[in-house]
C-alpha cells in the first residue's frame, strides 16, 4: 500500500509525548521526514533516538516568539517547505472558578492560543502547494466538566481561529481543520490527578460509551487523514474523535 506522506516533510509541535508522539511516528510510518518540537531536551533525545534520520528534532518553546523563531529557522535550513503541519503543543489544568490563579489563565491560554496562533503564523511562509493544517482541539471547548472552563475556554479560542484562518488561508489552496479529542491516555490527562491518576482514568472510561479512554494512536489516524488528500475537501471543519463522549 502506497504511503500517504511519501516524500513530504511534517512539522509537529508538542511531539515527544501522548497524541503529539503518536502523530510523529504515523506520519514516520507514512514515508515523511518530521520535524518535531518540544520543550524538553531529553523527550526530544528519545524521539531522536527511536525514529533516526527520519526526523529533525528541534527544542522550541511555542509560546516563545524566539522558540518559535528557530524552529522554523530549522525548516528554512532543511530546504523542503512544509506539506502537513500539525500544531499540537498544549497545556491544561483542573482548576473550578473559586480555585483558578491569574498564573493559571495565563499559562494555559499562552501554550494554547498564543502558542498555536505563533506555530501557524509561522508555518505560512513555508507552506507548499496543497498543504495541510490540522490544530489540536478538546471536546472541553463544548463541555461543563467542573474544572475545565478556563482549558475548555482555550481550545475554543482555538477552533475560531481555525475557522478564520481557513477562510484567509484558503485562496492559496491550503487547508486548516481542527482535530477534536475526546478523553485519550496521556501523560497529560493522568498529570491532572497525579496523587491516583489510574483512579482518574478508570473513573473517566467509566462514563465513555465505548467504556474505554481513547488511545493516541486513534487521534494520529484522524490527523494523519486530515492532513491527506482523502480529506481535500475539507477545511475550517472540527473531525471529533472522542469515542462518543460527546453524546455520552
Amino acid at each position: 500500500m502506497a504511503q500517504a506522506l511519501a516524500g513530504k516533510t511534517a512539522l509537529v509541535t508538542g511531539g515527544t509525548s501522548g497524541i503529539g508522539l503518536a502523530v510523529v511516528r504515523r506520519f514516520v510510518e507514512e514515508g515523511a521526514h518530521v520535524v518535531v518540537s518540544g520543550r524538553r531536551q531529553s523527550a526530544l533525545d528519545e524521539v531522536a533516538s527511536e525514529l533516526g534520520d527520519r526526523v529533525t528534532a528541534v527544542q522550541a518553546d511555542a509560546t516563545d516568539p524566539a522558540g518559535v523563531a528557530a524552529l522554523f529557522a530549522a525548516v528554512e535550513a532543511r530546504g523542503a517547505g512544509l506539506d502537513a503541519v500539525h500544531a499540537n503543543a498544549g497545556v491544561g489544568e483542573l482548576g473550578a472558578l473559586t480555585e483558578v490563579t491569574a498564573a493559571d489563565i495565563d499559562t494555559t491560554f499562552a501554550t494554547n492560543v498564543r502558542g498555536t496562533a505563533l506555530t501557524v503564523q509561522g508555518a505560512v511562509r513555508f507552506l507548499n502547494p496543497g498543504a495541510a493544517i490540522v490544530v489540536t482541539g478538546s471536546t472541553s471547548a463544548t463541555g461543563t466538566e467542573r474544572g475545565f472552563g478556563v482549558y475548555g475556554a482555550s481550545k475554543a479560542a482555538v477552533v475560531a481561529m481555525t475557522r478564520t484562518w481557513a477562510r484567509e488561508l484558503a485562496p492559496r489552496g491550503v487547508r486548516i481543520n481542527t482535530v477534536v479529542p475526546g478523553p485519550t491516555e496521556t501523560p497529560g490527562l493522568k498529570g491532572l490527578a497525579p496523587a491516583d491518576p489510574d483512579a482518574l482514568l478508570q473513573t473517566i472510561a467509566a462514563g465513555m460509551p465505548l467504556g474505554r479512554l481513547l488511545r493516541p494512536e486513534e487521534v494520529a489516524a484522524a490527523v494523519l487523514f486530515l492532513v491527506s488528500s482523502e480529506s481535500s475537501g475539507m477545511t475550517g471543519s472540527e473531525l471529533f474523535v472522542d469515542g462518543g463522549s460527546t453524546i455520552a
